[in-house]
């Protein structure tokens, strides 16, 4: 019999734009091979924000089917505490401290049954779907397939808040192959630019060159480890990197603002032979030369998505130090003011990560 209250604080996404706080929403039931969490926070995402504003690629439009199914609690940059277990759960304890990757495999389709359980075919993934709701609700529940990992208890709840989103960050740093000799070239010092940043500087690059129309985000992005920053509004980036490179352009692009410009950009600096790692969500639709691509410079062109076998390590050197996080989660909301939250979520005050509290 379960001891939790009936119904919580919860923000519910009942369509594009149809945002309501509900105070007394059903509280997850805890099946027999779930957990259910009380939730400590949820950081707010750019594709939540996205999501919100009515985004296709979210809502479906000619082109493409919905992905999202309402209603739906948002939120995948979440973690909290075990209040409640099935009977068949094993391994955890009440009270510990858990997060887990955003996607929750179905474990049956050929890249889950491969290991490769981030591409997973149904790809259903916290917040965006009523089968999984969100963090952003005062209790979570975590189903059978859900990719747990355990939390320090130790560990700030500001540097907890940057497990999700560092984990993304390593697995696109990981596709682009750092060597002790590349020049690379990391456009976007938003949180996900940062965590890309402070991971990419252990690989000791050559040189690591960070490009962002913000200086704010320039100047964290210095104190994280950057031997350059360039704002491209401001100087012409592209005839720099090749100053500094002989002319031939940098040897990784790893391309991190959704921005069409910056792709276009990277195409130009990055050298031949060079490797271009595309991380974002768009907003709009990128055309680019595809000759550069091919006949011009045989580039290698990766994506990054999500986290895959990325939390473990990010857990782990999160609270050692290796990753810096300081003042990267730079403001925090309860439930109650969650349009203040999102609208300070879209950078326009200086943030890098704002969070939902409870």
């Amino acid at each position: 019999m379960s001891t939790l209250p009936k119904t919580m604080k919860a923000l519910v996404a009942y369509g594009a734009g149809d945002y309501r706080l509900e105070t007394a929403y059903p509280t997850p039931e805890c099946g027999p091979d779930d957990i259910i969490i009380k939730t400590e926070a949820c950081g707010i995402c750019a594709g939540d924000l996205k999501c919100q504003h009515g985004a296709a690629m979210f809502w479906g439009d000619a082109m493409q089917p919905a992905y999202v199914r309402p209603p739906v609690i948002p939120g995948h940059e979440f973690l909290g505490t075990i209040v409640e277990m099935g009977a068949n759960v094993t391994g955890f304890a009440l009270g510990d401290r858990i997060t887990a990757d955003q996607i929750v495999p179905c474990g049956e389709c050929k890249f889950c049954k491969s290991g490769r359980y981030w591409m997973c075919q149904p790809h259903d993934i916290f917040g965006f779907q009523k089968e999984n709701n969100g963090g952003m609700a005062e209790y979570v529940r975590y189903p059978k397939n859900s990719v747990i990992h355990r939390v320090p208890d130790s560990m700030k709840l500001e540097d907890a808040l940057l497990i999700e989103p560092y984990a993304c960050s390593k697995h696109a740093v990981d596709r682009a192959q750092i060597g002790c000799e590349d020049v690379v070239v990391l456009s976007g010092a938003g949180t996900l630019g940062l965590g890309m940043l402070t991971y990419a500087r252990m690989k000791n690059p050559a040189k690591l060159i960070v490009l962002d129309m913000l200086d704010n985000r320039l100047e964290k992005a210095k104190a994280f480890g950057a031997d350059i920053v360039m704002n491209p509004g401001k100087v012409d980036v592209i005839s720099e990197v090749l100053k500094l490179t002989e002319g031939y352009g940098c040897d990784i692009y790893i391309e991190a603002t959704g921005h069409p410009s910056s792709v276009t950009q990277g195409l130009s600096m990055i050298r031949k032979l060079g490797r271009f790692v595309e991380f974002s969500v768009f907003g709009a639709p990128t055309t680019v030369d595809w000759s550069i691509i091919g006949d011009r410079k045989e580039l290698d062109i990766c994506g990054a998505h999500l986290s895959p076998y990325c939390f473990p390590f990010v857990i782990e050197n999160i609270a050692n130090g290796n990753l810096k996080t300081d003042g990267v989660v730079s403001s925090m909301f309860p439930i109650e003011e969650w349009e203040k939250a999102f609208e300070y979520a879209t950078g326009k005050y200086g943030d890098f990560k704002v969070a939902i509290t409870f």
